[in-house]
């Protein structure tokens, strides 16, 4: 590992320092992943129609907009956030993207009655047909009737699983059944869609992201929880860990992770730092009946994080991946901090601080590189980052050595300090032959593909 890749931010923000191995950041697609471009795609091209900077070669294709009407006479509803990617036919691909929306959102989802889960929930999914050449053929929505659609992940049977990102129970908000749940939509069969059902045994929680060992079925999931106390890190086990479509409705044990003498992962300043001697605790109700998960009586104090959001499975050393985005004394944590990627290794039984992002103190208030959200491996090597923050928004890059490169520049608006999603970047991945990337720019909604000369170097 070179010093230039250890330290890769450093040199894009001038205002972000990085400590610690950046490969843990490749870990998901070792062959794809280990090492990224020698260079980026040179600089971006001002779009004359105000929308999408690209570099010279690359061009977008609108998938998709809030608001639109579809042929089914519905208009496209509002805030695209994430996204998953899977193969379609003839080299197609099919998108399934959710909308974290809730009943007083500008435009909700609504869903045929067959595939909603609450008449009073405003979120859900909506799937996209995309031909082989970037190109829409169709949109429809798959899942309504849900709240606060956030991220969620794709599984090894190629499903998408959705994640609500609220604990708002029946009688909030209108709600007529209780919210907070992982629901699973498939984006080839409809019918299997029908009669939404909550994965009740995987608990009722501020849910943003899961990562699926394909070794074990253990699925693996964060809490992005804003509030007191600090959200955690859970595991459930399925009854029926083959896996396949709906074996996660057949229940399971849902747990927390304890770290002995780590209740708060923001004390952690140190990248390199590991913790042994980890175990799970039995969540004593997964349907916070009264009590929220992590509220909840554990023998052993559970490991809390501020904000929790993006997990993936590292094939390589098969272990997990989890992010804390920040955190900040005045909200609850104890230390500061501008991001964290932590390292759950199943069989050892630690925890391990790959990278620490750190911001100089007085932070800008619009450095160059800022809250970098969704993340995927790049099929040309190297990740490509979304940001959500405050000023422009791009699409990041990084290549061989490290160094970040400008992808994408959201034209359409900037990110605010009093609302920084509303330029915000989102639900980034690419289509199973690599030829066409896929993002969302959050609110409006726009859906974007990308094609281009991927393997130009520069």
């Amino acid at each position: 590992m070179t010093s230039s890749r250890r330290q890769f931010l450093s040199r894009a923000a001038g205002a972000v320092v990085v400590a610690g191995s950046v490969e843990a950041l490749f870990a998901a697609q070792p062959a794809a992943g280990a090492s990224g471009p020698p260079a980026g795609y040179g600089p971006l091209i001002p779009d004359p129609d105000g929308i999408l900077d690209l570099p010279r070669g690359f061009r977008y294709t609108i998938l998709s907009r809030e608001g639109t009407v579809r042929p089914d006479g519905l208009p496209v509803p509002s805030r695209f956030d994430g996204m998953g990617a899977f193969p379609g036919r003839r080299a197609g691909s099919r998108l399934v993207r959710n909308h974290e929306c809730s009943p007083t959102s500008r435009i909700t989802v609504q869903a045929p009655p067959e595939r909603t889960y609450d008449p009073a929930g405003g979120g859900g999914t909506s799937t996209l047909v995309v031909d082989g050449h970037g190109r829409p053929e169709s949109e429809h929505i798959s899942l309504g009737g849900t709240a606060i659609n956030c991220s969620g992940g794709i599984t090894p049977w190629h499903t998408w699983l959705t994640c609500e990102e609220t604990e708002d129970k029946a009688g909030t908000r209108g709600y007529t059944k209780d919210h907070g749940f992982i629901f699973e939509v498939d984006p080839n069969d409809d019918r299997h869609n029908e009669n939404p059902t909550p994965l009740t045994a995987m608990g009722r929680f501020q849910h943003e992201a899961v990562a699926v060992d394909p070794h074990t079925g253990v699925v693996y999931e964060t809490e992005d929880a804003f509030v007191a106390p600090l959200g955690s890190f859970y595991r459930f086990l399925p009854e029926r860990p083959g896996g396949g479509w709906g074996s996660l409705r057949a229940g399971g044990e849902l747990q927390a992770l304890h770290v002995p003498d780590l209740p708060d992962l923001s004390v952690v300043q140190e990248a390199g730092e590991v913790f042994g001697g980890a175990e799970w605790m039995t969540v004593p109700d997964p349907l916070a009946t009264t009590e929220s998960v992590r509220s909840q009586d554990y023998p052993k104090p559970i490991t809390g994080g501020y904000k929790i959001e993006g997990a993936w499975w590292g094939e390589r050393d098969r272990c997990v991946y989890f992010v804390s985005s920040f955190a900040r004394t005045e909200l609850g944590p104890a230390k500061n901090h501008d991001g964290q990627v932590w390292k759950y290794d199943p069989r050892r039984r630690t925890l391990r601080l790959e990278v620490i992002f750190t911001r100089p103190t007085p932070a800008p208030e619009n450095p160059e590189f800022d809250a970098p959200d969704n993340i995927c491996m790049s099929p040309y090597g190297g990740l490509m980052m979304c940001e959500d923050g405050v000023g422009d928004a791009y699409m990041l890059g990084t290549t061989r050595d490290g160094e970040v490169f400008h992808f994408a520049r959201n034209r359409v608006n900037n990110g605010t300090a009093e609302d920084p999603a509303y330029g915000e970047l989102a639900g980034v991945g690419f289509s199973a032959d690599g030829r066409t990337m896929f993002f969302n720019i959050y609110d409006p909604g726009i859906t974007f593909a990308v094609t281009g000369p991927w393997n130009r170097r520069h």
